[in-house]
């Protein structure tokens, strides 16, 4: 079991799609296939007529980088990130700081 995970602050998430470009380009995956994938879902608001968010999330592809991780690095949907809501580290570390947030989701591969 991996004591690694990946925190998605969904929150602050723009749907710019980088993460998937980072990840196809690091391991080579042919177009429409990415470690991670991002969903857009648009609600009716209570408060505003629309609410749109986006919600990267990892597919079965994703191995969290392991060859980056293993020298040190980040993987590369956390590094390439351009609205900074992804956070690599330990899961007990992880689950605190995802505690302190309202939305977002942790991840952990198999």
């Amino acid at each position: 079991m991996s004591r690694h995970g990946l925190l998605i602050d969904y929150h602050y998430c723009t749907g710019c799609q980088t993460c998937e470009v980072a990840c196809q380009q690091e391991h080579g995956h042919p177009p429409g296939q990415s470690g991670i994938k991002v969903t857009e879902f648009v609600m009716k608001g209570r408060t505003k007529p629309v609410i749109i968010d986006h919600l990267p999330f990892p597919t079965e592809l994703c191995i969290l980088c392991a060859g980056r991780t293993s020298r040190g690095e980040l993987p590369a949907c956390v590094k390439h990130c351009q609205a900074n809501c992804m956070q690599f580290g330990l899961l007990p570390e992880l689950l605190e700081e995802m505690l302190k947030r309202p939305r977002t989701v942790l991840f952990r591969p198999r």
